[in-house]
Parts: C-alpha cells; sequence; structure tokens
C-alpha cells in the first residue's frame, strides 16, 4: 500500500484540524503562562493553577502539531500519535474550563471530531 492509498480526505482533514487545534492551543496556552486579563478572575482548579495548566496546554499544542504533520505521512503510526494526543487536548481542555468555558468546550468538541476521523475504520479497498 503506497503513500496515496494510505492518505485519505479524512486524515487530511483531521490532520488540518489538529494543526489548528495546535495552534489554538499554543495561542491559549501562552496567554496564560502570561496570566492575561481575558480569563475568568477568582477561578478555581482541581490540580494548581492557571500558570500550570497554560505549560500543559503549551505543550500540548505543540505534540498536538508534530501529530499532525505525522498524520500526513500516512503510517499507522501517525493515526495513533493523533488519537492519543486528541484524547490528551480533550481532557486537558475540560480541566481548563474554569478559565474560559466557551474556548475550552470548542477545543474539547474539536479534538473528538479528531478523534472520531481517525478512530473510524478506513473504507473498504484502502
Amino acid at each position: 500500500m503506497d503513500h496515496e492509498e494510505r492518505v485519505t480526505g479524512w486524515w487530511l482533514f483531521a490532520g488540518i484540524l489538529l494543526l489548528i487545534s495546535g495552534t489554538l492551543n499554543i495561542i491559549w496556552g501562552i496567554a496564560a503562562i502570561d496570566e492575561s486579563h481575558f480569563f475568568a478572575l477568582n477561578t478555581h482548579y482541581i490540580l494548581s493553577n492557571l500558570n500550570t495548566w497554560g505549560w500543559i496546554t503549551l505543550g500540548l499544542g505543540v505534540v498536538e502539531i508534530l501529530a499532525g504533520f505525522s498524520l500526513f505521512g500516512g503510517g499507522g503510526f501517525g493515526r495513533w500519535f493523533g488519537v492519543i494526543v486528541a484524547g490528551l487536548v480533550a481532557i486537558d481542555s475540560l480541566f481548563n474550563i474554569p478559565a474560559y468555558p466557551f474556548w475550552s468546550l470548542c477545543v474539547f468538541a474539536l479534538s473528538v471530531i479528531i478523534l472520531y476521523q481517525l478512530a473510524k475504520p478506513a473504507p473498504a479497498g484502502v
């Protein structure tokens, strides 16, 4: 099976979504590290604080971009790497709800779409 057969339109779609979500998470992480004022004030986290979650989100954003480019390579590694990273980002976005609820739910939905696209079986003949 060559590269063209492995990389379907849905894989490209999921890869592009990984790149978009990774970019959004990098921006969110930098803003959280800087403790920007657009976040909800006096929020209480289950674990740690806004600064810590900013670093975690920044790191996941970078890994998400790597997963997106890995997915463009077409191998099974890129697919499962994308599934794992999208799952971690979905969990991270739920932990970030106290800081910016609407943004976090949008990133969560984006991660679920990525998970769906990468976890579904390939069409017959591919």
